[in-house]
């Protein structure tokens, strides 16, 4: 049934019907369009100025525009001191003198002649003076955008900047933006508090130029680049060797935004489900609308590694956990039949004869114990490998969730994202399932060796996952990877369990980048190096129960709530569009 479509009193009032209607509805008209781009191109840094008086309600126009510059995380760092005092203009004026004579006599004689012909500021005739500051007292890491970009504050204030000179030219206003100031002496002739600094001293005023082309071109200094001399596409050219072609595509921005469209047909509020509508959406835009199958791929190894005392558990629990998953028993075979889930079961290196109903891929090479010896060679590496991939492609199912089952593999997998991320092993290691503070201690001293040990070989700079899994990888792991790339090469969805799975998850991403897009994180485990390898796949996990189990069981979880907050979408009501 349908129903009106409840409209906020704040806020946006249109829906995704109206937008996708008429995209362009938002624009001005031509003639608005055509005056701010003839704003845009008359404007000019102005030197000369009349002492006429300037209007307060226009000044506060003019504030008014710079103050409504985008900034960064709508920190609205700018502080604009207006100078009008003769004593302040004149100690500015010298100051901006003196350091145009000495940027002068840095330069070759004869630019440096030309630049002291050139007038650089209007500070003593223009009527007002502005030092545009920045409050950056906030620590970046406390303002959204800043801890990437430190500096980000500051370019919110450049745009302010541009604001102020653009809505100055519309008035018929001139403003030159001088930086003939030692930065401190600038600070402390307007007594700027420590962590306040300045980005320059802006003459406002009445022109008493109109220079039809700015004036360093007008002066022969320099000329405008033309437009296509500044303009580069996808990647700086000459840079080296273009990246691999890759063969996988993310989803289209038009299949993106259809989805999105469809969740603001619900008679709710977009985004009423938090991050369950996130992972909708992106199910959306693989097509996945309705409630799918789902099965869980389960791969098992045991690993050398184990026997310098990593784990609680002897190695002999891998193969019977498996068992009991062939005979549905164990608790992630348990979990995926109670939500009536099929399960696939791969033995990629148990230790003794292979195991009776599962599929089988084992290593034929040596295998090392990651401290003296590389954990796989490369042929058994591109088989696992190879072999996860069909086993993902030959999935019907458009939801896949995956497991993993190996004494000692969280231990490789701590060894793994020390390498691929860089990380000190201090900050990957965790207890595992039942760990004391002696097998952690034991843990990253086997994994600081197994690391130091790699990063003298090929693996050095993790750049190469094929080369960081031969070194301190597991063979379950090589082949989850290849599931992952298989399943995101028909086009389906990955729901990821815990440390180990999002490893392989971030293995196929270094190999294909487009897998990311296939990637829905279904919990965050205890293991301390799983939230640093979600955050470089840039994935929000949808449960954070401190799970242990391992074995796909959150994973499972995750795709219960998927399938049930897709049968919810089902059963709600639709708004009636426009």
């Amino acid at each position: 049934m349908s129903w009106p479509r409840p409209v906020p009193l704040v806020g946006d009032t249109t829906s995704a019907a109206e937008r996708r209607a008429e995209p362009t509805a938002w624009r001005f008209d031509e003639g608005e369009r055509a005056a701010l781009y003839s704003v845009i191109a008359a404007r000019r840094d102005i030197r000369r100025f009349r002492p006429d008086p300037l209007d307060p309600a226009v000044l506060r126009r003019l504030l008014g525009a710079a103050h409504a510059a985008p900034s960064v995380g709508h920190s609205q760092p700018w502080r604009f001191v207006l100078v009008t005092d003769p004593a302040i203009r004149e100690c500015a004026a010298v100051i901006a003198e003196r350091e145009r004579l000495r940027q002068a006599g840095l330069l070759a004689e004869d630019a440096s002649r030309r630049m002291l012909d050139l007038k650089l500021d209007g500070i003593r005739e223009a009527p007002i003076g502005i030092v545009v500051c920045c409050d950056r007292r906030v620590e970046a890491t406390g303002v959204l955008g800043r801890a990437t970009f430190p500096d980000a504050d500051l370019w919110s204030c450049v745009l302010a900047i541009e604001n102020l000179w653009l809505s100055a030219r519309s008035e018929g206003l001139g403003l030159g933006w001088v930086t003939l100031f030692p930065p401190r002496e600038l600070a402390a002739l307007v007594e700027l508090p420590a962590g306040v600094e300045t980005l320059g001293w802006l003459c406002l005023g009445w022109p008493d130029e109109r220079p039809p082309a700015p004036g360093l071109e007008r002066a022969g200094w320099s000329r405008r680049l033309p437009l296509d001399a500044v303009i580069l596409n996808e990647r700086w050219p000459g840079a080296g060797p273009k990246p691999p072609e890759s063969h996988l595509r993310a989803p289209e921005p038009a299949a993106i935004v259809t989805a999105r469209d469809e969740s603001d047909l619900l008679l709710t509020p977009p985004g009423s489900l938090g991050a369950l509508d996130q992972s909708l959406e992106r199910l959306g835009a693989l097509g996945i609308l309705q409630v799918p199958e789902a099965i869980l791929v389960l791969a098992a190894a045991d690993h050398p590694v184990a026997s310098h005392g990593v784990s609680t558990y002897p190695t002999e629990v891998t193969r019977e956990v498996f068992q009991a998953s062939v005979a549905r028993e164990s608790l992630g075979a348990a979990a995926a039949g109670a939500v009536g889930m099929r399960l696939v079961l791969v033995d990629a290196g148990i230790n003794g004869g292979p195991i009776g109903g599962t599929l089988i891929c084992r290593p034929r090479g040596r295998r090392g114990d990651l401290v003296h010896e590389d954990a796989l060679d490369s042929l058994d590496l591109n088989q696992l490998i190879g072999f996860g991939r069909q086993v993902g492609l030959e999935c019907c199912e458009p939801i896949v969730a995956i497991g993993e089952l190996g004494i000692g593999n969280t231990t490789v997998a701590a060894a793994l994202a020390s390498i691929l991320l860089e990380l000190d092993p201090l900050e990957s290691v965790g207890l595992g399932a039942g760990g004391d503070a002696a097998t952690l201690e034991r843990k990253v001293h086997v994994v600081r060796a197994a690391v130091e040990r790699a990063r003298r070989g090929p693996a050095a700079d993790g750049r190469d996952p094929r080369l960081a899994l031969a070194a301190v990888g597991g063979p379950e792991l090589a082949v989850l990877t290849g599931v992952v790339l298989g399943v995101a090469g028909r086009g389906g969805a990955v729901i990821l369990d815990g440390f180990a799975t999002a490893l392989a998850a971030l293995c196929a991403v270094r190999i294909e980048p487009a897998v990311t897009a296939h990637l829905i994180a279904g919990q965050r485990s205890r293991e301390q190096g799983h939230r640093a390898v979600l955050d470089e796949l840039g994935l929000e996990p949808l449960l954070d129960l401190r799970l242990r189990a391992g074995e796909g069981v959150g994973a499972v979880f995750a795709t219960q709530l998927l399938l049930t907050a897709l049968r919810t979408r089902e059963a709600s009501g639709r708004v009636v569009p426009g």
